[in-house]
Parts: C-alpha cells; structure tokens; sequence
C-alpha cells in the first residue's frame, strides 16, 4: 500500500512539473505557431543559402581550373618559371610577389592601427575621438580604386618611388588601418576596467598599465584584426595595379621594394581582362580561394 501511494505522488508531481509547458502551448494559437515555423525555415533557408554559394564559387572556379592543371601540369604551375610565350606558367613568383606586399604593409600598418587604437581608447579625450573616429570611418568607405590612384600621385609621382613592394604597401597599409583600428578598440574596450584601476592604485604609470596589462589581455582581438587585414590584402587588386606594377621576376626583399612585383589578384585581373586567358585566371582564382580559406 505504501509503494501505491508512492507511486500516486510520484506521478502527481510528473502532472505538475508538466502542466505549465502544457498551458505554455496552450497559450500559442496554430496560426502563430504555423508562423513561427514558417519563418524560422526562411532564416536557416538564408543561412544555408550563404554557405551554398561559397561552396558553387569554390566548386565552379577549381573544376574551370582544371584544363590548366592537367594540361600544365601542378609541378609546373607550382614553379618560378613564368614564360606564358613558351607555356610555363609557374606562379611561385606571383605568390612571393602577395606574400612580400602582405608582410610589408603589416610591418608598416599593425604598429600604427594599434598605437592608434590604444591613443584612442586609453588617452584621447571626448573631442578627439570625435574628431578622429569619423575620419577612420571614412577611411573604410573609400573604394581600393581611389586608394590606388592616390597611392600613385603620392608615393610614385610626389615622392618619387618606383612602382614595387615599398608603393603597394605603403598604399595598402592605409587601407587596412580601420580594419586594424576598429578591431583593436573593440578588443581593448572588452578589458575590465577594474585591471586598470587594480594596477595604477599599485602605482604602476599609464604606460606601465597599458604595456603591461591592458595590451596582453586584448592580444585575441588585436590578432583578429592582423588575420581580416591579411584577406584584404590578399584580395586586393586595385590599388596594386597602379602602385605595385606587374612584374614576374623574382627579387628579393630588398630589390623589390623599388621594382615591379605582381601579385596573384594583378594577375588574375591582367589575364582575365586583357589576354583573354581565362583558363589561367581561373587556375589563379582557384588559387586565392583556398588561400583565403585557410586565412579565415
């Protein structure tokens, strides 16, 4: 009789741990429910749509891709010898040509977008950042043509560089400044502020703190925004194609700063456009498409 009663309870409670879900839908008409269905498929619907279409892209662009790779063959394609007159199509120096252009704008860009951020952030008053922040706004909204063609009435026509690595990436490392600035401030903002109080009552200066505890705990956001600067620069074309020039031999650091580097996105553009080649942009493209998946 015992284990009855027990079991009634037991079973009671069950009814009563469950009535609320059951007045919970009871409270939801069909037609809402109907609704809310409806339009939680569409959302997925459109996140599955995005992930499609990179998937279409990345299909389409390796299988046009393929002729260039078995005619070719990938011992060539991978190569330094470009002599497209003689079919050899090697795009190790173009690849060198991105990855020199990439390490000297960040060199130049990461130290001046997070000193910038941290000015910012951690030193500037009310009326500065009101007066810089729109402009590092501006500065993302511009088109990478307009940057291009400043880059060389400035640094090629004013300055009197050659087209090469220094021009691209004193070009790029203007573009890729909000980027770096935005990121970095955001991360910055993310640190409590109970860290800075905690070490400047240990009388630690504002330096000290910023050096010493500030920038070590936003290091995460900081590296984000090197990693998004690094797809922009890989994907650039524009602004390279009147700063960076379009040369296929292959020099050092140092000579290259001051003579004609292409870039895989310049490639990809002067075959595709103008030689009519679309076989090769598209080995090209196929190339910066897993570039730009292993980056993200």
């Amino acid at each position: 009789s015992e284990m009855c009663i027990r079991d009634r309870e037991n079973s009671q409670t069950e009814q009563n741990a469950q009535a609320p879900k059951k007045r919970e839908l009871a409270l939801v008409s069909r037609s809402t429910y109907i609704k809310e269905k409806a339009l939680q498929w569409i959302f997925f619907a459109c996140a599955f749509l995005a992930v499609v279409t990179v998937i279409l892209i990345f299909v389409f662009t390796t299988y046009s891709a393929l002729p260039v790779f078995t005619d070719i063959g990938l011992a060539d394609f991978f190569s330094f010898t470009w002599a497209p007159s003689e079919g050899h199509y090697g795009i190790m120096s173009l690849l060198a040509g991105s990855g020199l252009v990439t390490v000297g704008a960040l060199a130049m860009g990461v130290p001046l977008g997070v000193g910038t951020a941290v000015y910012l952030v951690e030193i500037a008053g009310k009326r500065v950042r009101k007066l810089i922040s729109p402009a590092v706004d501006l500065l993302a909204g511009i088109p990478s043509v307009v940057y291009g063609l400043v880059g060389m009435m400035v640094f090629l026509q004013l300055m009197g560089l050659k087209a090469g690595i220094l021009a691209g990436g004193l070009t790029l490392v203007v573009m890729i400044l909000p980027t770096i600035i935005r990121t970095t401030q955001e991360s910055l903002k993310t640190v409590p502020q109970s860290y800075r109080e905690g070490a400047l009552g240990l009388g630690a200066g504002k330096w000290h703190m910023i050096r010493t505890v500030v920038l070590p705990n936003a290091v995460d956001g900081i590296v984000t925004g090197c990693i998004l600067a690094v797809g922009r620069i890989v994907g650039e074309s524009a602004a390279l194609l009147f700063t960076a020039g379009f040369g296929t031999v292959l020099y050092s650091f140092a000579q290259s700063l001051n003579n004609s580097s292409a870039t895989l996105t310049v490639a990809l553009y002067l075959y595709a456009n103008e030689r009519g080649e679309t076989e090769i942009a598209f080995a090209i493209a196929a190339i910066l498409m897993i570039l730009t998946l292993i980056i993200n």
